[in-house]
């Protein structure tokens, strides 16, 4: 049976050993945690609603991730509490009422497979309550004081995981009851097993693990790119570019594919159009394919007074010829003169033509200097940009 399951991610702890926007949003394998884990759900077929659980200091972070990602399933956004019991309620809240099963998941778990979803949420939905759990295989020690007390007898004991899954109406009632009776759970079944309700295993995964410790990250960080090269599968990457060129006499500005009207242009062996050399570099980077001065060295007199047009699709053309179409870009353009905004719609719709992307894609901004540097005693541009790129294959199927 297919998406009769929503899958709540949780993604609203701290973990500020990894960082400002903790460990879910925390690289690994070359990309945030809560990718890897949208990546599986996007890809379960129980899965049809994802909801997100984020943190007030990971919210816009969050937000900008899904926005650029190939996710379609996520639905909704919600808001985080101080404890766990609050920060579940508030995603439960959100699962649609036409669901069954609602799935329990921690972003910080990046290596969950879609099989051991699907599985999990058919469980739940035959018993009420189901989680991923492994057998303990280490031998395990009751410690006090540094001292070891007893060995513990590890035949019956197993490591909860997540996902962790229950029908809808059950898991909505357990957590309206934990916050009315302040009932405090380290996860949704040890609440479950509080009300007196049976929770059923489902033998897990050793490799799903867990991203608690910076040690963590190592791992999952090295098993993440195995699997990658194992799969072939390629996720979506993001470059920056950079450019700046001195003012010129006798030469048309060019800016962004369009000529503006000023009183001179800028140097440089093309037309030096500063904007979309920078959106170029963005772009070539985000593929790891070097950058313009690679494929078109000042050096090499054929490309003497280049149309910069020429470069952004020789550049869209190397792109496809590996594998990668621009997603968006995000450019901007400093200088003291001339002013740019007023035309910064017809630069909007020419860098969109020129990168075959919507308009709604491409974002264009100007700002100054503040009379400082370079850029403020009117030397010259600046230009900064930074550009998403997908796979083809996962472009041309969505």
């Amino acid at each position: 049976m297919t998406g009769f399951a929503a899958a709540v991610i949780v993604a609203a702890g701290r973990g500020e050993r990894f960082g400002d926007t903790g460990k879910v949003l925390a690289p690994v394998g070359g990309r945030p945690a809560l990718a890897w884990a949208l990546d599986a759900m996007e890809a379960a077929a129980s899965i049809r609603d994802v909801i997100i659980v984020y943190g007030a200091h990971n919210e816009d972070v969050t937000r900008a991730l899904v926005s650029t990602g190939p996710w379609t399933k996520v639905t909704t956004f919600t808001a985080g509490g101080e404890q766990r019991q609050q920060s579940m309620a508030n995603g439960v809240r959100a699962v649609a009422d036409d669901l069954e099963v609602a799935l329990i998941h921690d972003a910080a778990r990046p290596l969950i497979r879609p099989d051991l979803i699907d599985t999990c949420a058919d469980r739940a939905r035959e018993t009420g309550a189901a989680i991923l759990a492994v057998p303990l295989s280490d031998t395990i020690k009751r410690v006090d004081a540094g001292t070891i007390m007893e060995t513990v007898d590890r035949a019956g004991l197993w490591a909860a995981q997540t996902p962790q899954g229950f029908r809808r109406t059950l898991l909505g009632a357990w957590c309206e009851t934990a916050l009315d009776d302040g009932i405090e759970f380290t996860d949704e079944a040890s609440l479950g097993e509080a009300l007196g309700h049976p929770v059923h295993i489902v033998p897990g995964d050793q490799l799903n693990i867990k991203m608690t410790h910076p040690e963590d990250r190592e791992l999952i960080d090295a098993l993440l790119r195995r699997r990658q090269e194992d799969t072939g599968v390629r996720y979506p990457r993001s470059g920056i570019g950079y450019d700046v060129h001195r003012f010129a006499a006798d030469r048309p500005m060019v800016l962004g594919g369009m000529t503006i009207p000023f009183d001179r242009g800028l140097s440089g062996h093309s037309d030096a159009d500063v904007l979309l050399h920078a959106i170029a570099d963005a772009l070539l980077g985000a593929a790891a394919l070097g950058d313009i001065g690679l494929h078109f060295p000042p050096t090499d007199p054929q490309w003497k007074d280049i149309d910069s047009r020429d470069i952004m699709s020789h550049t869209i053309r190397l792109l496809r010829a590996n594998r990668w179409i621009p997603v968006n870009l995000d450019a901007t353009v400093v200088a003291e003169a001339p002013k740019v905004n007023p035309h910064v719609p017809a630069i909007r719709a020419q860098i969109a033509r020129l990168t075959e992307l919507d308009e709604g894609a491409v974002s264009i901004k100007a700002t100054t200097n503040e009379t400082m540097g370079f850029v403020g005693r009117e030397e010259g541009i600046a230009a900064l940009a930074t550009a998403m790129i997908a796979p083809l294959e996962v472009s041309e199927a969505s």
